[in-house]
């Protein structure tokens, strides 16, 4: 067997520098006017970089069209086009072309990773990355990264998606730039020129999806491979920071992304994935085209999942082979393939039919029209020529290439592979043959056997999908015993029970094998555990099965918790935490949340409805004890992270952040009294929060990398939090007339505390929205309905003051007539409103946040509050102090910081809650100078898109 090494080349998709995707040589006008690059190294070629693999045509111009590669316009009536992927470029730019092809680039990725698609959606002026073309219909864009495809060339897309987390299997070497091509901002310049390299018109510019730098593709190879992620260097987690078991989990799984009902390229319409293949356009066929179904596979056969092409209808048989060839983005010789027809369906009695002969023909038979649908098929050989790469050895080459022949196993593949590595003083028993899948949406591992024939693998390989084929890797890895060990959080279970009981819980629902699963942490207020799985498959089996699967009436939720490693955090690293509740604002979180896992590490980023804080919490390394919610103060290794939301549900702020990390200020350590977790509220509708550490009123689209910016320039203040004890005396009589006692709640206070006409508002508001959510997408409509609701509300008199009793510091305070009695910590209330109001009053204190005191305020009605939110009243002064005993003597409306319920008969105890946390308020804006330079990155990152239609 002939074998040769091929040198070290770093891929330019898949995480490397681009300089090392140049050609092998300059592309050269051949035969029929094609210029193509040089076609890939073969067994003894050594010395020579993967090749852009385009194949060029000149083509005639009809209408303005712009070079791919400059993104300058191509004057003239020539150009020269990829009959593949549709790159389209000068020939003067020809020579420079360093961005590989659709059909080559699966085999330039430098580590295989899958992409998060989320629902189909409308993205204006954005480009597809595999056919180049426009996104005129609703398309499909990764979660993670910038990458958007049109759904029928989802099966074509590179798994070149960023890699954020480590799996255990290797020492990974310096974070490089990982290089998105296209689609950026129409004013971006080039980091290296300061030219513009952005462009509207075509996909045109790179940019790295970590640091944000952009650049020509040609000026890219200027800059330094190593990535330090820019301007958000102190605020991002590492990816050599993160270790997470996944296995086969898919990257929607690990990230905690909600997982929508997308379709699969062609399932919405069986056999129609409503495509042309790129190069050969998507306008309707002409009456002197013929309109043929391309299957590349038995796979596809039995899906009915089929490209269209048109050729002409008096095209050679050979020419009607490249072009179904191109369909599927595969450049190999032609002479490898043939076209068979697929058989029509055969009558029960036509005996002679089904002996016929299947043809290898042309577009047309002898004597009338040939069948409109075809299946290529690969020609079989005595041997193939197949790459080993190495999968995570520190060796001196990329790959190698070696013949397969029918006597080749996986076993003398790794024999023959180890010299060529430089490997041979080590025996084969401590490597195996793994077989890597690279999908788009999941990578899926392999290990081979070692009496595993491999030509007749690669055979039906080919035989069931060419696509797959060209997809498909080969690694020669070392052959280490992982310690399986993947943490799942599994939240939904009734509150209040011990570890024993959960484990039996979870063992009649789900069937946990005691054996592999183990509870290693509980938290019993909120009903969650962690369990610790000892193997692969079982926790794959709990993962699914959890999610499916109901207790108590309530259904359960499961997520993969990543361990954080913080002994690798650098120096000056200082990771956030971001919480987004992506009902609020309008749903414009939803945008935030998309934008936040692309700017910073997806890991960082959590869905407060998708399991609350708790979870980014634990992924953190917050460790809480039993009985306190995350929320109500997590100790860190280092800092601590503060106050924050009921255990009911997500409050109103769209985002929260939560810094951690070694505290940035001198003399503190872990539980020093300098150390303190800082927590700052990018605010929606209605957050006072927000307002009062200068956020602003509410998040009307501004760049998300400003805001991030905004909160590593943020200063710490300190806020005092509260705790309020809820000891009703009777939740009503049963059926015997015995009054149940209900057992008291603690729930967590940050902002303000209301009782009386201003939560029946907030409580008539919370149950309209719950009825109808779809309506509350707008701030215009969610302050209607409050006017609405108030309006109704505007002639209530219940006499507040006669069903409750109030004592401040141990001493009976005598209410006046009101209808509603707050407690504020902020000075800011109902949507900025200054409820105490800044006149000077000697009996009491000027009210801070940090003063370890709460005001009492009255208001006398909805009128009242109107004038109050219109700057023409304050509220009623009643006290000032730090320990408030509260009777009800009938049920009444409460509600804590936007959270509202109606409270039965019985005693509320506000009192302080331990020690104060440190929040971020924003820095005030200095003047900027003119002509001062924008950082790359704020030109680079676009602003949130809508909401998928």
């Amino acid at each position: 067997m002939a074998a040769a090494a091929e040198p070290r080349a770093r891929a330019w998709l898949g995480g490397g520098s681009p300089r090392s995707g140049s050609p092998a040589r300059s592309p050269e006008l051949g035969g029929r006017g094609r210029a193509r690059a040089g076609a890939g190294p073969g067994p003894g070629a050594g010395g020579s970089l993967p090749p852009s693999g385009h194949s060029f045509r000149k083509a005639t111009l009809t209408k303005p069209t712009f070079c791919h590669l400059c993104s300058d316009f191509i004057w003239g009536l020539a150009g020269f086009l990829c009959d593949v992927c549709n790159f389209m470029s000068h020939e003067k730019c020809l020579k420079h072309v360093k961005t590989p092809c659709a059909s080559v680039a699966p085999s330039l990725v430098r580590v295989p990773v899958a992409h998060c698609f989320g629902p189909r959606g409308l993205y204006k002026r954005k480009f597809c990355a595999v056919c180049r073309k426009g996104l005129e219909a609703p398309a499909l864009r990764c979660e993670v990264c910038e990458l958007h495809v049109h759904p029928e060339c989802v099966p074509f897309a590179c798994s070149d998606c960023r890699q954020c987390h480590h799996d255990g299997h290797r020492d990974h070497d310096a974070q490089h730039h990982h290089w998105r091509e296209g689609n950026l901002p129409s004013g971006a310049r080039c980091e290296v020129c300061r030219k513009t390299c952005g462009s509207s018109d075509v996909l045109a510019g790179v940019r790295c999806e970590w640091c944000g730098v952009q650049a020509h593709s040609v000026c890219s190879a200027a800059l330094a491979p190593e990535c330090t992620f820019g301007r958000l260097h102190t605020l991002v987690l590492p990816p050599a920071c993160v270790r997470l078991l996944s296995r086969n989990f898919s990257k929607m799984h690990c990230f905690r992304i909600s997982e929508s009902a997308v379709p699969e390229p062609g399932d919405e319409d069986d056999g129609v994935d409503g495509s042309t293949p790129a190069g050969l356009g998507r306008e309707a066929p002409e009456s002197s085209k013929l309109t043929l179904k391309i299957f590349d596979g038995n796979d596809a056969l039995q899906r009915n999942h089929f490209r269209i092409i048109s050729v002409p209808r008096l095209a050679r048989s050979e020419e009607v082979l490249e072009a179904a060839l191109r369909a599927y983005y595969v450049l190999e010789d032609p002479r490898d393939f043939e076209l068979q027809p697929v058989p029509a369906p055969v009558p029960a009695g036509d005996s002679g039919a089904r002996g016929r002969p299947r043809g290898s023909g042309a577009a047309e038979e002898e004597g009338g029209r040939g069948p409109e649908a075809w299946i290529v098929r690969a020609m079989p050989h005595a041997q193939e020529l197949l790459r080993i790469y190495p999968a995570w050895l520190k060796v001196g080459v990329a790959y190698v290439s070696i013949r397969v022949t029918p006597q080749s196993t996986a076993r003398t593949v790794v024999l023959e592979v180890l010299p060529l590595l430089g490997r041979q003083a080590e025996g084969p028993e401590g490597f195996q043959l793994v077989e890597v899948l690279m999908g788009s949406r999941q990578v899926q591992r392999t290990v081979l056997q070692d009496a595993e024939p491999l030509l007749a693998r690669l055979r039906d390989i080919r035989q069931t999908s060419l696509r797959q084929m060209s997809q498909t890797r080969f690694y020669v890895a070392e052959n280490r015993v992982v310690a399986p060990h993947v943490s799942l959080f599994v939240g939904g279970l009734p509150p209040g029970l011990s570890a024993q009981e959960y484990a039996s819980l979870l063992d009649e629902a789900v069937a946990a094998k005691a054996g592999l699963v183990s509870v290693s942490r509980v938290y019993s207020s909120q009903g969650a555990v962690v369990l610790d799985v000892a193997c692969f498959a079982e926790a794959e089996r709990l993962y699914m099965l959890v999610r499916d699967t109901a207790v108590h009436g309530r259904p359960l939720m499961a997520l993969v918790l990543p361990d954080v490693l913080h002994s690798k955090l650098p120096p000056d690293c200082c990771p956030l935490l971001v919480f987004v509740n992506p009902k609020s604002g309008g749903l414009k979180g939803r945008d935030l949340l998309c934008s936040f896992r692309k700017l910073l590490n997806p890991h960082q980023v959590f869905e407060l409805t998708n399991g609350g804080p708790l979870p980014g919490c634990l992924a953190s390394g917050c460790w809480c004890a039993e009985g306190t919610a995350p929320w109500a103060g997590c100790s860190l290794p280092w800092r601590r992270c503060g106050p924050a939301w009921p255990a009911r549900s997500p409050p109103w702020p769209s985002c929260r952040w939560a810094q951690v990390g070694p505290a940035r200020e001198s003399g503190t350590g872990p539980g020093g009294a300098g150390g303190g977790g800082s927590v700052s509220s990018c605010p929606c509708p209605g957050n006072d929060l927000g307002r009062v550490l200068r956020w602003g009123a509410g998040y009307s689209g501004e760049d998300p990398l400003s805001v991030l910016v905004s909160v590593d320039e943020a200063d710490a203040v300190l806020m005092d939090r509260w705790t309020i004890l809820l000891d009703a005396h009777e939740a009503g009589g049963g059926e015997t007339g015995v009054a149940d006692v209900e057992p008291p709640k603690i729930v967590q206070m940050s902002n303000y505390c209301g009782i009386g006409i201003d939560a029946e508002l907030s409580l008539d508001f919370h149950q309209a929205r719950e009825e109808e959510p779809g309506k509350f997408t707008s701030r215009f409509h969610n302050k209607g309905v409050y006017v609405r609701v108030g309006l109704q509300k505007i002639s209530h008199a219940r006499g507040l003051h006669k069903e409750i009793r109030l004592q401040v510091e141990q001493q009976e305070v005598e209410l006046p007539s009101i209808e509603g009695l707050i407690f504020i910590n902020i000075p800011s209330w109902g949507s900025g409103a200054d409820l105490w109001g800044s006149d000077s009053d000697s009996r009491f204190e000027k009210p801070r946040m940090d003063d370890g005191l709460l005001e009492v305020v009255g208001v006398t009605g909805v009128m009242h509050m109107g004038q109050v939110q219109g700057g023409l009243r304050s509220g009623i002064r009643i006290a000032q102090g730090s320990y408030f005993r509260v009777t009800l003597l009938k049920a009444t409306p409460v509600q804590v910081d936007g959270e509202p319920w109606v409270q039965a008969p019985g005693h509320m105890i506000i009192s302080a809650a331990g020690p104060k946390v440190h929040m971020l308020r924003k820095t005030k804006q200095k003047p900027r100078k003119a002509g001062a330079p924008k950082d790359a990155r704020t030109d680079g990152v676009p602003a949130p898109e809508g909401d998928p239609k």
